[in-house]
């Protein structure tokens, strides 16, 4: 039984998971927008939203959290110079997720995930 069992596991072992939400966040950061299936683009809103609020810390410790997800040193800086100061009277809620429709090839549920401004 899955009782209060979180998160999605997405078919695919708990490295190469891990590896995707990495990928993914380093992309939505990089870009400031993300298109992907709506269950990826589920997952990784929630990081998103932990790497602001990390950011919004601007400490030593949070600083070295956030490296521990995303490994770009340059893009940690971006997240913590650029993208935390945007939203600093802002409580929540940085990210938007706009529902597209179904992929052509396979038709998978996409979704566009992006910064709120």
């Amino acid at each position: 039984m899955k009782h209060q069992m979180a998160g999605r596991k997405l078919g695919r072992p708990i490295g190469h998971r891990l590896a995707l939400y990495r990928n993914l966040v380093a992309d939505l950061f990089r870009h400031g927008k993300l298109v992907t299936t709506e269950a990826k683009a589920k997952e990784i809103r929630s990081l998103a939203e932990k790497m602001v609020t990390l950011g919004k810390e601007n400490t030593l410790a949070s600083r070295r959290r956030a490296l521990a997800l995303i490994t770009d040193k340059a893009l940690v800086d971006k997240i913590f110079t650029e993208v935390a100061p945007r939203y600093k009277e802002r409580s929540g809620g940085y990210t938007r997720l706009l529902k597209l429709g179904p992929r052509p090839g396979d038709g998978a549920p996409t979704a566009k995930l992006e910064l709120v401004e």
